[in-house]
């Protein structure tokens, strides 16, 4: 008999949306601290969540809460929210108008996908967080990256220019990666800019409670001018170390919001009820572990800036909220490389292009971790950075 052909796998491609995302991705996986590396990288409180956020857990664990849950979020959660938001905005947010969310992320996923057509023009500064990117090439849009200016501020006249004809601007308030806070006066800039357009602003505020700058935290929906434009991104991750939790919230326009429940509910559908009980009693009790979190952060970046002051070759930034610092470096490799270099010396951090083309020559560095690991992390990366010298 004759022999048999080897029969070749069948091979199947993949959704374009899936190569957008590929094609234009900046995101890497990033190690958490072992034996061997110490991780500077992630962007996650090393504190355990409060213990009122468990207890209120397990009692609705014990209470049989586990069923499905409204598609728009319990309505308790919801109604605390709008309180909140009322205060934060100086003016009334209904519970109609706030959608519950799996995490920050689906938050930020649901509002883009819900706003952005193929071929929109969606603004964003440079260096920022790359899941925007990510999420408007999803969605079929064009992503126009605005650099910073030298203080990692906005470039007001660049924003300007760039937001002609704009359907979208996404901007993170305390910024991830650089920890600047933008001002009121920005914010009201950014407000007159827009006035008189259709732009829409998606403002991520997930780093809110974390403000060092000494000035009051203005949220996008105080400002005259911004507040009925503006979809509002939340999330109980950092403020309440709840990562695992996977709670946010969005707020905003009536139609914008529905949009994005639309577009959340068909793709994650409705938070599980027991997170969302944890989440009101964040609400509800624990302003006292936001505050006691937000002091050890405070610790935590002088210790940081204060050791990247002395390593030869580094000039660090000056954070004034989250948990970041964006330092520049004055080697002639790409982030990269120099991230990989680090590695080999048992530290891990983030490459500064990872967040934009405008963040080469810069390393992402969290002090989200406690001080020991801050101190040897550093010591590792200030002998890893002598090396390579």
């Amino acid at each position: 008999m004759p022999p048999t052909a080897t029969a070749q796998p069948a091979r199947f491609a993949a959704a374009d949306a899936a190569a957008r995302i590929a094609a234009a991705s900046r995101r890497t996986q990033q190690p958490q601290s072992r034996d061997d590396l110490v991780s500077l990288s992630m962007g996650e409180p090393d504190f355990d969540t409060p213990e009122a956020v468990t207890e209120a857990a397990r009692a609705a664990l014990s209470a049989g809460r586990t069923h499905y849950s409204p598609l728009l979020g319990e309505p308790a959660l919801r109604e605390a929210l709008a309180e909140k938001l009322t205060g934060l905005a100086g003016t009334p947010v209904g519970a109609a108008d706030i959608l519950v969310t799996q995490g920050g992320t689906a938050g930020l996923a649901a509002s883009i996908l819900g706003i952005v057509n193929p071929g929109d023009k969606v603004v964003i500064p440079d260096p920022t967080y790359s899941l925007y990117a990510d999420l408007v090439s999803m969605a079929g849009g064009t992503v126009v990256p605005v650099p910073l200016a030298s203080d990692l501020h906005w470039d007001l006249d660049r924003l300007a220019h760039a937001l002609s004809d704009a359907r979208l601007f996404v901007f993170c308030n305390p910024s991830n990666p650089t920890g600047i806070v933008h001002s009121h006066d920005e914010l009201a800039v950014l407000a007159e800019l827009l006035d008189g357009t259709s732009t829409i602003v998606l403002s991520d505020e997930a780093y809110a409670d974390l403000n060092y700058s000494g000035r009051p935290f203005t949220s996008a929906l105080s400002v005259d001018g911004l507040r009925e434009r503006t979809v509002y991104c939340q999330t109980f991750s950092k403020s309440y170390a709840m990562t695992g939790w996977r709670v946010g919230y969005l707020s905003g326009p009536t139609d914008l919001v529905h949009a994005a429940a639309r577009i959340h509910n068909t793709f994650n559908g409705s938070l599980n009820t027991v997170a969302q009980d944890a989440a009101l009693a964040a609400v509800q009790s624990c302003e006292a572990d936001v505050a006691r979190m937000r002091t050890a952060y405070e610790e935590r970046r002088e210790i940081m800036s204060r050791t990247l002051s002395g390593i030869p070759g580094l000039t660090p930034s000056a954070p004034e909220g989250a948990f970041y610092q964006f330092p520049r470096y004055e080697l002639d490799l790409p982030s990269a490389d120099v991230v990989t270099a680090l590695r080999a010396h048992g530290v891990a951090v983030r490459p500064g292009s990872e967040f934009g083309a405008c963040g080469e020559g810069h390393l992402r560095l969290s002090y989200a971790a406690n001080p020991q690991q801050i101190t040897e992390g550093l010591r590792r990366l200030a002998q890893g950075l002598a090396d390579l010298a």
